[in-house]
């Protein structure tokens, strides 16, 4: 005989839950939804009507760029975020979609940005567009010729008279027009925008921009004297504070041969677009030139061209040596500390512990600036002290033994205190239970407490080496990468790849981000191979003592 569908009381329903009764009948989809509160209600439209203005916002430029790739992912993740807030599933996607953007906005494409542009020639010269090139060859040839327009000159700014945006406001004392010029052409004003004085001719007031007097225009003579205003007929550039002209161009492009001509000695650069640069037949190259991509080419280039596979692989040695040492001694130092507080013999052990952690409560470029002075070879107190006189600085040898005793000084804080919470975690009964089998401390410790706090600790180690392997500011806080060698101003005895790498990127022969990038992607896939090994070990080692 078949057991019954149901017990007493229930309604007998084959398949459905029992309803108790006195309690209402409530549906499967109202159990699992929260109310919305009036606030959550204000902060979900607002936070929606932020992401509509947001979107509306970066559609425009996008359109006016012509990028419809971009433009359809913008519409479809708008879309996307709205149909996910506005309807009641998918609860888990509501919580992890913001992180997840985030992580895709700073972290994932920004690596993506950097890995494209190793791929390219982008840096100095090389930062724009073919036409971009072409009219800064033509407009920066410029030169004023006998019948040349002559303008009285108002220099101004958009916004801010110190770090605006220059403009030329322009009088021309024949018609009377007036004009405003910036590196993107001539616009006409309107005469009833403007005021012009009736002595000098030049304009004194004009909406919408900041006149700039003598004084704060000769502070920025230097980007006066670089603005070209591009015109159909040439380009407008200015004679002193007061004074401009409209010149013609010595230079000039011709398409159907694709190259610049100088109108004046006759000479000819034809366009290469494999390296993005007019070429002329001596090899001279003009310094402007457009973006490309260049393949494999600046990867071939670390690895091959001596001036950089030489600093490159040498500074590799010294960086794994830093990264070590740096972790390393560290590590020694601040563990030997919480494990002689860790006794039960010693006594004041929070006076103690509140005066080791004090260099890692200080600014740490403050730090590096102070221990930089006391390394000074003729004041710095450590040789003062000992009454050395050594130049720290000055050699490559003692310049790194620096390096990695301030970074000692300044890290063992941070080993101490997670080793200290380590040993905590350690039950005192297995060291005992060593010393009643006979072992000597020495032996104790080799055998349990090491490798317990290895367990614990090789993570933030591994975090620890990876940091160091990048650390800017120990080194240009205090050696700047130096000392170099005379022949070679863009590596140093303690340059680590990253300082090397923003040398390439900013250094004084002009900047080269592709090269700086295809470096940064060694640095990554180095990090990368010894944290994925290491963390391989750890877990193995996490098995022995589980």
């Amino acid at each position: 005989m078949n057991a019954p569908l149901s017990g007493p009381g229930s309604t007998g329903t084959p398949g459905r839950e029992p309803v108790q009764p006195g309690l209402p009948r409530t549906s499967r989809t109202a159990r699992h939804d929260a109310p919305i509160t009036a606030t959550g209600l204000v902060v979900k439209v607002l936070l929606l009507g932020l992401v509509a203005g947001i979107a509306i916002w970066a559609a425009f430029p996008l359109i006016d760029a012509e990028q419809w790739i971009g433009l359809g992912i913008l519409v479809a993740t708008t879309a996307g975020l709205f149909y996910l807030y506005l309807t009641r599933r998918h609860i888990p996607g509501k919580y992890l979609v913001p992180g997840t953007l985030f992580l895709i906005a700073f972290q994932v494409f920004p690596v993506l940005y950097t890995a494209s542009t190793a791929f390219t020639n982008f840096g100095d010269g090389h930062r724009g567009s073919k036409d971009d090139a072409i009219v800064a060859i033509q407009t920066s040839s410029v030169k004023q010729v006998p019948g040349s327009t002559e303008y009285a000159l108002t220099v101004a700014t958009k916004g801010d008279p110190a770090s605006g945006a220059l403009v030329f406001l322009l009088s021309d004392p024949k018609t009377k027009e007036v004009f405003a010029g910036d590196a993107d052409g001539l616009r006409t004003l309107d005469a009833a925008d403007v005021t012009v004085s009736s002595l000098s001719g030049k304009i004194t007031a004009a909406d919408g921009y900041t006149v700039l007097n003598i004084g704060q225009a000769s502070g920025r003579s230097d980007a006066v004297t670089a603005l070209i205003v591009p015109t159909d007929d040439g380009a407008i550039r200015s004679n002193g504070l007061t004074r401009a002209y409209e010149g013609k161009a010595a230079r000039a492009y011709d398409a159907g041969c694709d190259c610049i001509k100088d109108n004046e000695t006759g000479k000819t650069w034809v366009a290469d677009e494999q390296t993005g640069s007019f070429v002329a037949a001596d090899g001279e190259r003009l310094t402007q030139g457009w973006k490309v991509n260049v393949g494999l080419k600046n990867f071939a280039t670390v690895l091959t061209d001596p001036n950089i596979s030489g600093p490159f692989f040498g500074t590799l040695a010294w960086n794994f040596a830093f990264a070590i040492g740096s972790t390393g001694l560290t590590f020694l130092l601040g563990m030997a500390i919480a494990l002689a507080l860790h006794s039960p013999r010693m006594r004041g052990t929070n006076l103690y512990r509140v005066l080791l952690i004090l260099p890692y409560a200080m600014p740490s470029f403050a730090m590096l600036l102070i221990w930089r002075d006391m390394f000074n070879t003729d004041f710095g107190l450590l040789n003062n002290l000992f009454g050395l006189n050594v130049d720290w600085f000055g050699g490559s040898w003692s310049a790194r033994i620096a390096v990695l005793l301030v970074q000692s000084w300044l890290g063992y804080p941070y080993m101490f205190l997670v080793a200290t919470g380590a040993l905590q975690a350690i039950p005192r009964e297995l060291t005992e239970a060593t010393s009643v089998d006979g072992a000597s401390p020495w032996q104790s410790f080799r055998a349990v407490t090491l490798p317990l706090l290895l367990v614990a600790l090789s993570p933030l180690l591994i975090a620890s080496f990876a940091f160091n392997f990048n650390n800017v500011n120990a080194i240009l806080f205090t050696t700047e990468g130096g000392p170099f060698a005379p022949d070679n101003p863009r590596n140093g005895a303690t340059d680590l790849l990253i300082t090397y790498t923003y040398r390439l990127a900013f250094g004084a022969q002009g900047a080269e981000f592709g090269l700086a990038a295809t470096v940064s992607i060694f640095i990554f896939a180095i990090v990368a191979t010894v944290s994925a090994i290491s963390f391989r070990r750890t877990r193995q080692q996490e098995e022995v003592y589980s």
